[in-house]
């Protein structure tokens, strides 16, 4: 603080003056009390120099200089200077456009008429209301006024003010600028200062459209008075922001914007930096710069008129070259409302609270976000799933029952180890063509039924490996058909056993339907049928390998997708049907003579046959991908080798280890004791 008087003229200029620049600029903050009309005032003697504008007034000496030691801008000519302070005051602004004007060096007054004098142009003022004062009266005069501080946005109509003209950039440019600071920091949660006036109106309506666009919420809004009376004002102004910065502290606030003349003094400033966080103030800066090229605007207007071809000294860029400031007081890392979701999570807004102020919320499950703050979860490629962050997608594994995993191994060894087993019984029987246990069990059915599950057992290796385009066309319907065959001999042999019971009865019509034929007919029948049914599949709706992405999420299933699956189904129950059917008439012809104890035999076979399809049908509709072709490939071995070992393995007992009994006398005379 020191003592200075408000009142600061000064010259820069030579002997010779032949053209004028008046000067307004703004050096003193004095303490001004407002009228009362209660009391008599007083002049006031105590003001504050602001060192830091000095260097407007040597900007625009330096600029008068420059030119007038220019002998090719001007020539012939020289400028002149008369400088006024306005003490940051529309009252003394008002003052000094008069004493320019009409006045000379300590002369009076002189209204009659615009003095004679060589004024051209007036540079100033600093702030809009000292601006509007002075347009006010140069406007009436026709004389050109070039500012170089901020201004009002009324001061840009040209039909009341057509001799003002403002040196200073546009605002435009500061408004994206902000917005990009704060979105490159991450400052979401921001407060605002605002200078209550027009300037300040514009001012916020200009910026917040743009702060919603870009998700930036503001957390406080405060309207701060112009400074007019520094001694009834600056206590408002310290209570003012103390009460601001107390909000900041309240509302987590780290980030503060400040706009307006009415903080241009000392006072303001050291409140604003007392402000905790981080603190911008948004106002005019280069306006040493913009005096400078407000001289060289006015000279080369001369030059103009002159038509004087000399080079362009002032910038035709200024806003370039004339950023506007943004001061930066104090600095934390972080101005958001709430701490930023990461990635893996999204944003969720709050009902009733601003778009900042959101929730972090974990992405759905298969889904993900790959960026900070994140708007929303989105999903993987169908080639690819979710981490377990849920922040990244990777590839999927290509799945399929292979040869070469543990499960493919077993399953192809158990496929190769029954048919070596199935061959061994073949050889057994045909080493004991003649034997009467072979002759006793129709041997061409035994036959053909040894060779049905032979073939059983090994389209079960169709199922494993790549699924392919023939093997999905053939592997279901291979299946089928011989499945079927296999039943259906097992069928023959039981109705062959009950045929030929019937027909030892003395006078029993079914004599006739003792043979071969009878068992070939029911055999041939009974496949065709199956056949029938497969070729309709494959005509109509035939299977084909496609790409299951869906049913695990971490894999791609190469699978063979059935083509339609009641025809699947009515293959199934077909063959349900023959086994029910075999198990009924086997089931009932249990009691015969020990001679033909076969049927007791086929009817645990069946059941066994029957108890592995029943639970395939639940087991192979829970599972998925490989585990479900594995399902299928395990009861396709299992009802084979249930029929194979209940069928067949007594009756190698007794060829291999029992030879006293595969005798034609013990079959007689057990039947002939059952007899009686």
């Amino acid at each position: 603080m020191c003592s200075w008087q408000p009142t600061v003229q000064g010259n820069f200029q030579s002997a010779r003056n032949d053209i004028i620049i008046g000067g307004f600029l703004s050096l003193v903050l004095s303490e001004r009390l407002l009228l009362n009309f209660m009391q008599h005032p007083y002049p006031s003697r105590t003001a504050w120099l602001m060192t830091k504008n000095y260097q407007h007034v040597l900007a625009f000496g330096f600029a008068i200089h420059e030119i007038n030691k220019d002998g090719t801008l001007l020539p012939n000519i020289t400028l002149g200077s008369k400088i006024y302070d306005n003490a940051f005051n529309p009252q003394r602004a008002v003052e000094a456009t008069v004493q320019l004007l009409f006045m000379g060096q300590g002369d009076q007054l002189i209204y009659q008429g615009f003095r004679k004098k060589k004024l051209m142009a007036v540079i100033g003022g600093l702030t809009s209301p000292n601006s509007i004062q002075m347009a006010n009266i140069l406007n009436t005069y026709k004389v050109p006024q070039l500012s170089y501080g901020s201004f009002d946005p009324v001061l840009n109509d040209k039909t009341q003010f057509p001799s003002f003209f403002h040196m200073a950039p546009s605002e435009s440019p500061q408004y994206e600028g902000i917005v990009q600071l704060l979105k490159h920091f991450g400052w979401n949660w921001i407060g605002l200062l605002i200078s209550d006036d027009d300037s300040g109106e514009t001012f916020l309506q200009t910026l917040l459209p743009k702060l919603f666009q870009n998700d930036i919420c503001i957390a406080l809004t405060q309207l701060i008075p112009r400074v007019k009376s520094y001694k009834l004002n600056s206590e408002s102004l310290a209570t003012q922001l103390g009460r601001v910065a107390s909000s900041l502290w309240l509302n987590k606030i780290y980030v503060i914007l400040v706009y307006g003349d009415g903080m241009q003094n000392c006072t303001g400033q050291e409140k604003l930096g007392s402000l905790p966080g981080f603190v911008y103030e948004m106002g005019m800066s280069g306006q040493s710069y913009n005096i400078y090229n407000a001289v060289y605007a006015v000279a080369h207007a001369l030059h103009a008129m002159d038509s004087l071809k000399t080079k362009n000294k002032a910038t035709s860029n200024q806003e370039a070259e004339n950023p506007l400031k943004i001061q930066p007081w104090k600095m934390l890392p972080r101005a958001v409302c709430v701490e930023s979701c990461q990635c893996g999570y999204s944003r969720t807004v709050q009902e009733g609270k601003q778009v900042c102020c959101y929730r972090c919320t974990k992405c759905p499950k298969g889904m993900i976000s790959i960026q900070i703050d994140a708007d929303g979860c989105e999903k993987c490629p169908e080639v690819q799933y979710p981490n377990k962050k849920q922040d990244q997608c990777i590839p999927k594994i290509v799945t399929y029952l292979s040869y070469g995993e543990a499960l493919g191994i077993l399953l192809t060894s158990f496929a190769l180890f029954f048919p070596m087993i199935t061959i061994v019984v073949m050889g057994v029987f045909i080493l004991h063509w003649n034997t009467p246990i072979v002759k006793a069990n129709n041997r061409n059915i035994t036959c053909a039924l040894l060779v049905s599950l032979l073939l059983c057992f090994l389209c079960s290796i169709l199922f494993i490996g790549l699924p392919k385009k023939m093997t999905c066309l053939l592997r279901q319907t291979v299946f089928g058909i011989i499945f079927s065959v296999a039943i259906s001999c097992v069928l023959a042999k039981t109705i062959t056993v009950v045929v030929a019971f019937l027909a030892t009865k003395p006078g029993n019509q079914m004599r006739k339907w003792v043979g071969n034929k009878l068992a070939a007919s029911v055999i041939i029948l009974c496949s065709l049928i199956q056949t029938v049914i497969c070729a309709v599949w494959l005509a109509t709706s035939p299977p084909f390998p496609e790409l299951d992405m869906h049913s695990h999420i971490s894999q791609i299933t190469v699978q063979c997708n059935e083509g339609s699956e009641i025809m699947l189904y009515i293959v199934l129950s077909y063959m349900g049907l023959l086994a029910i059917i075999c198990f009924t008439v086997a089931f009932l012809a249990r009691k015969l003579p020990d001679t033909f104890n076969e049927a007791k035999l086929i009817t645990f076979s069946m059941l066994v046959f029957c108890s592995v399809w029943v639970s395939f049908i639940p087991t192979y509709l829970s599972t998925k991908g490989k585990y479900m072709v594995a399902v299928e490939i395990f009861s396709i071995l299992a009802s084979s080798a249930g029929l194979l070992g209940c069928i067949f393995l007594p009756k190698c007992y007794i060829i291999l280890l029992r030879s006293n009994l595969n005798t034609r006398h013990h079959l007689v005379r057990k039947t002939n004791v059952l007899a009686v």
